[in-house]
């Protein structure tokens, strides 16, 4: 099942949109149905990767905190930790396994519980060596955690499985599969059991990129990865996988070759009814390319997004695209050198118009003279996508210096390393997460605003939220779980 903001946000964040100087008309706010909700109560909870937190003395074991969402919101209702020493979770804790280096939260059992799929890039395995990593899926339960199982083991040593994660039906038969990404393979595990190589390349340690939708046109989810070969010299790739159902494997659709990015979304940024897909912090690795596969050379300063826009023609993915960064009209903030805009994305509908809206991070935003303070920015859909026709953007910018946003912007607080969506209140407005992992010397935290507004905003820290040594260096809001 299809699981973005736009199929259950229907009432505007009225609030935000006023913040951009838009007029919107009124609209009915009405619930609608519930993902990532993990305790089965009818409302959306947030998963927090923690893989630099300590558990059982074993520095850098990792958990999850999972925060509760409620009729209060999220964070009013308390919050859990999963980790290896959890007795539902198989494995047990040891120093450098990372737990929670990428998190998800998916209903990947239909039974209308979201599953908690988490990534442990440092976990050793037996017969397969140190780091081959993990894939766990935990259950979600109404207290607690349900049953946990391996979704996959990395195969050999430093194959770092884990380092991504994401879940959606690629095979078009109801159910959810999972995807994995280690340092040089991305891997699909089918519902029912199929395991298959999406990519093998040589990734120079970093971890792909991976967002799903519904490229080709054929109603089915399809796989979207960015990743970057150092093999026999630096490339870099975005690429679109369709499955083949003659094969049973993944079949590669689509291609952008030289095309380096740190983030991929997709959503329907025109209202068209057709998936487009967001390139963030997009920049062309070599000049070779004569077909500038992130736009305008001059739209990369301080990072560039890059759009490739769905038709209703078959094989025409991406002939229409468009590009826009801080210097784009109507686009919040200057492009600068460092600024990372676009350096973390997600998508809802945020002012309720039925065409999704982009929020993207810029966490080397300075404000004013804290360098690398950060920022992140809703860039709103329209009729012609995220640029009008008069090739101008509309957008809000939130920062630690934005009224109402609590805090204060100070250099490496990285605001907007992470952004994540979601109706935590089940009011029927999207709200927004973001992540500041540098805030307070390393500690971190995750600013929510409800709606996607400064009213109503405030932050989750690790003192607040009682998680064991808050003031080491947690990294808290690095790791964000979208669906």
């Amino acid at each position: 099942m299809r699981t973005r903001m736009r199929t259950y946000v229907t009432a505007a964040a009225v609030a935000a949109a006023a913040t951009a100087g838009l007029t919107l008309p009124a609209m009915a706010a009405g619930p609608a149905p519930t993902t990532g909700d993990f305790n089965g109560d009818g409302y959306a909870d947030l998963a927090v990767g923690v893989p630099n937190g300590t558990v059982n003395g074993k520095a850098k074991a990792g958990y999850v905190n999972i925060v509760w969402g409620g009729s209060k919101g999220i964070g009013a209702h308390g919050s859990i930790r999963v980790s290896q020493a959890t007795p539902e979770v198989p494995g047990s804790p040891e120093a450098g396994d990372r737990f929670g280096s990428s998190v998800a939260l998916v209903d990947t059992s239909g039974d209308g519980m979201a599953e908690l799929l988490v990534g442990t890039p440092g976990e050793d395995v037996t017969d397969r060596g140190k780091d081959a990593g993990s894939v766990t899926a935990v259950g979600g339960a109404k207290r607690g955690t349900g049953p946990g199982s391996v979704v996959l083991n990395g195969p050999s040593a430093s194959a770092a499985f884990g380092l991504a994660v994401t879940s959606t039906d690629v095979t078009g038969d109801g159910s959810r599969d999972i995807v994995i990404g280690g340092k040089d393979k991305v891997v699909l595990r089918t519902a029912d059991g199929i395991y298959t190589t999406v990519l093998t390349a040589p990734m120079g340690g970093r971890a792909p990129v991976l967002t799903t939708g519904d490229f080709t046109g054929d109603g089915t989810d399809d796989l979207a990865v960015g990743y970057w070969t150092t093999t026999p010299f630096t490339q870099s790739h975005v690429r679109l996988w369709a499955w083949d159902p003659a094969e049973q494997s993944m079949a590669n659709t689509w291609n952008t070759d030289n095309a380096g990015v740190s983030a991929l979304a997709s959503g329907d940024f025109d209202g068209d009814g057709h998936d487009d897909l967001a390139l963030g912090e997009c920049r062309e690795i070599a000049d070779e390319n004569i077909d500038d596969p992130c736009g305008p050379e001059q739209m990369a300063t301080g990072g560039g997004i890059h759009v490739h826009y769905g038709n209703a023609t078959p094989g025409s993915f991406g002939s229409r695209r468009q590009t826009l960064n801080q210097d784009t009209v109507g686009v919040a903030g200057i492009a600068e050198t460092g600024d990372r805009f676009g350096a973390a994305l997600a998508v809802a509908d945020i002012n309720g118009d039925g065409r999704d809206d982009l929020i993207a991070g810029a966490p080397g935003e300075a404000i004013g003279t804290r360098a690398a303070a950060g920022a992140a920015t809703v860039l709103f859909g329209g009729p012609t996508g995220l640029v009008d026709a008069y090739d101008e953007g509309h957008s809000v910018a939130f920062n630690q210096n934005t009224a109402r946003v609590p805090g204060a912007a100070e250099p490496g607080d990285a605001f907007g390393t992470a952004v994540a969506t979601g109706d935590y209140n089940h009011d029927g407005k999207a709200d927004l997460a973001v992540g500041s992992p540098g805030e307070n010397s390393g500690s971190g935290g995750v600013w929510l605003l409800p709606g996607a507004s400064a009213n109503g905003s405030f932050a989750l820290t690790p003192a607040k939220l009682g998680l064991p040594s808050p003031t080491s260096a947690l990294a808290y809001g690095r790791y964000l779980g979208n669906r």
